[in-house]
């Protein structure tokens, strides 16, 4: 079996435009007929910029060119190693390259699962998970002017079958990295402190901040929130420094969590070797792949640390993380960012519902798109 051509897709999202206001999709052809789907995210960075998603579209067909037409896709890690390593200047991880290497290694697995008639998780181990927990974003409108709603919000998160969620207490997200004033972080324990008194630890709530906190705000806002026992705290540097993020680690109880912007095994081998988070949330669609995030969850699990996933994708980068999620021994919880199109755009959906996700059962990424949405939305 080839590979012997390559589509893309421009999908244009519905708003709210989760998962960003475009998706962009590649299909993978074989001579046998058995083909392949992936997604290169574009996410909010190009949510209003259809033609920055052009220069990502001519990267796709420069890799798929030169590294997969003409090859087995079955040899996955062999591609997957001449994508990465073959150039010296696309070697070091970069938010550049291995997005393209992402979705161009979701779609040969979704090959290579169709051509065994096996769901990817069953060739990753098989199914560790029957039910996927998942958490999504708490609605802060109004929250911030009044924190004792917040335990309404809360109320409400349970009744529809929640467990867990994530609030941004903190706004705006730029300049990074910035100060955050006493009166601010205390504004912040009000929220929590409301979720307490109307839901005791029912719900579990992480702290989202988008790296955004200079290291000693960081342990600020860590010392003032402990007592209302956060899930995690998020990002609460910026990324790229992972001893100050140690250091945060280091004065806190509250388990710290980053890895959407890692990319590959080698950066996230660093944050684990530094003991700088204990919740690692790759993104599927950015880390590497399949290929990468499951090597990326073993590493994890062989320091003690959990996967939770991040999910701000179109829906084949999401069906790629609940593959991951179904094999992986130490799955915690994934994010669950669901557009109206993500529920609708495959002939069969993903069920997300009651707080959690069922993994599907079909061969591949066991996702199949309904072609008349999906030309309903196509715009190139």
């Amino acid at each position: 079996m080839k590979v012997v051509e390559l589509k893309t897709m421009v999908v244009e999202n519905v708003q709210p435009y989760i998962g960003g206001r475009y998706f962009l999709f590649l299909e993978l052809v074989t001579d046998e007929g058995i083909t392949g789907i992936g997604e290169r995210i574009a996410g909010s960075s190009y949510s209003n910029h259809l033609g920055d998603l052009k220069s990502h579209v001519s990267l796709i067909e420069e890799f798929v060119g030169q590294f997969v037409i003409g090859e087995n896709p079955l040899n996955i890690e062999r591609i997957w190693d001449r994508m990465y390593a073959s150039r010296h200047d696309l070697r070091h991880p970069s938010l550049f390259a291995t997005p393209v290497i992402s979705g161009i290694d979701m779609a040969l697995w979704d090959i290579a699962g169709k051509a065994a008639n096996l769901p990817i998780y069953n060739m990753l181990g098989g199914q560790y998970h029957d039910k996927l927990r998942a958490y999504a974003y708490m609605p802060s409108a109004g929250l911030r002017e009044h924190p004792e709603k917040a335990g309404e919000v809360a109320i409400k998160l349970l009744e529809e079958g929640n467990s867990a969620c994530k609030i941004d207490p903190f706004m705006p997200l730029y300049p990074i990295p910035r100060d955050i004033p006493l009166w601010e972080i205390e504004h912040a324990a009000k929220i929590f402190e409301s979720i307490r008194d109307a839901v005791g630890n029912k719900l579990e709530v992480g702290i989202g901040t988008h790296g955004q906190l200079t290291t000693y705000s960081a342990i600020r806002v860590a010392d003032f929130l402990e007592p209302y026992h956060p899930f995690w705290f998020e990002e609460p540097v910026p990324p790229e420094n992972i001893e100050e993020m140690a250091r945060v680690a280091a004065h806190t109880s509250i388990p710290i969590a980053t890895g959407e912007r890692l990319v590959t095994k080698y950066e996230f081998s660093r944050l684990l070797e530094k003991q700088a988070a204990q919740i690692i949330q790759l993104d599927v669609g950015q880390c590497g792949g399949i290929t990468e995030a499951k090597k990326i969850a073993a590493i994890a699990e062989a320091h003690y640390a959990m996967i939770a996933p991040h999910m701000y994708c179109g829906p084949v980068a999401a069906a790629a993380a609940i593959q991951i999620d179904t094999c992986s021994p130490n799955f915690l919880i994934q994010e669950a960012n669901q557009g109206p199109l993500h529920r609708t755009i495959f002939k069969e959906p993903m069920v997300f519902e009651n707080g959690y996700i069922t993994p599907p059962t079909g061969p591949g990424l066991g996702v199949e798109f309904d072609e008349d949405v999906l030309k309903a939305h196509l715009i190139q």
